[in-house]
């Protein structure tokens, strides 16, 4: 079936960088990291050789996407200035980060936005049982903590992400619950970009005995979120954890309006390729819904970006692509 005009979905062209792999938390599904100690930290003279690469690439957002180093680490301050230098690389070649990092500190958050057009932090889920079970050893999943992240950015009035991880132990109620402290705090603020359905897709390294998220049962997760979300807040799926064409586009068709970066590996499931964008976009096309390129920030939030930020928004929302100059960014 097709029709005449094309309905839309988006995704960013993205690139993912990882500072780190450690994380002190040790969260049982997860597939993405390392022991503290484990894994070498990227270096900018590395990110610097990848970004160089990417300028002849059709690349608009890196996603700096990092292990969470404890907040009491000595190396805390050092793990900081490594994502805030690469976010002002990333910049300063011509590219538009977007930073999740896990909590991070008022400060921290407060510093980052001056390199960041974006930023996110999954909630993942609410309800504190989880930290008897997947959150067991994971200090930061506390619930109240990942709320004040969300609460943090839209008094600084940065541009966010986050979302729910489905099949991890949570009830139907417990997503409800999630969705409406998302929906209550954007309307406070009206700070939320996207919010991602992620279903739990389990991988070679967890240790978390699961089977998958039912990917029949996304479509109404996705169609009852869009009940409790402000219309301005985009659902976002992830196209490679849903295992059938034909049912990704009866997630679209629930609600679902948005793919997420697409890159050339997700991190954060690496047992799932990415789908490309020529393979998405002819998936859609007999349906009538068209693959449209997006930023990693939405157009109504081009005024809360500094002058830089918007120079480097502006220029690519216009179609051309600048280098900019490498001066420091005010890290105040």
């Amino acid at each position: 079936m097709s029709v005449s005009s094309p309905k839309t979905v988006t995704y960013s062209p993205a690139y993912t960088i990882v500072p780190t792999y450690e994380c002190f938390n040790r969260c049982s599904y997860c597939n993405f990291r390392t022991d503290p100690g484990k894994s070498p930290w990227m270096t900018l003279s590395s990110a610097r050789e990848i970004f160089t690469k990417l300028q002849n690439q059709k690349v608009c957002e890196i996603l700096i996407l990092s292990g969470e180093v404890h907040p009491n680490s000595p190396r805390r301050q050092e793990w900081f200035e490594r994502i805030y230098d690469l976010c002002e690389l990333a910049l300063s070649m011509g590219f538009l980060p977007h930073t999740n990092a896990g909590p991070l500190s008022f400060k921290e958050m407060e510093q980052l936005k001056n390199v960041n057009v974006s930023m996110g932090l999954m909630l993942e889920q609410l309800t504190p049982k989880l930290l008897d079970t997947v959150h067991r050893h994971a200090p930061s999943k506390l619930p109240e903590l990942r709320l004040q992240q969300l609460e943090w950015a839209g008094k600084l009035k940065i541009p966010f992400t986050t979302g729910l991880l489905l099949g991890i132990g949570e009830t139907e109620d417990d997503c409800w619950e999630t969705l409406e402290a998302i929906a209550k705090l954007h309307r406070n603020y009206h700070h939320i970009q996207e919010v991602i359905l992620q279903p739990h897709s389990p991988g070679t390294q967890q240790s978390f005995d699961a089977p998958p998220f039912d990917p029949h049962k996304l479509p109404e997760v996705i169609a009852t979120a869009r009940q409790i979300l402000p219309e301005d807040i985009t659902i976002q799926i992830p196209p490679n954890l849903i295992p059938d064409s034909q049912w990704l586009i009866t997630c679209i068709e629930a609600g679902a309006r948005d793919l997420g970066g697409i890159g050339p590996k997700d991190e954060v499931n690496p047992d799932y390729p990415h789908h490309q964008e020529k393979d998405l976009r002819e998936t859609l096309q007999p349906y009538g819904w068209e693959l449209v390129e997006r930023l990693p920030v939405y157009p109504q939030f081009d005024g809360w970006l500094s002058l830089k930020l918007r120079d480097a928004v502006k220029s690519w929302r216009s179609g051309e692509r600048v280098k900019f100059a490498t001066d420091k960014i005010s890290k105040g």
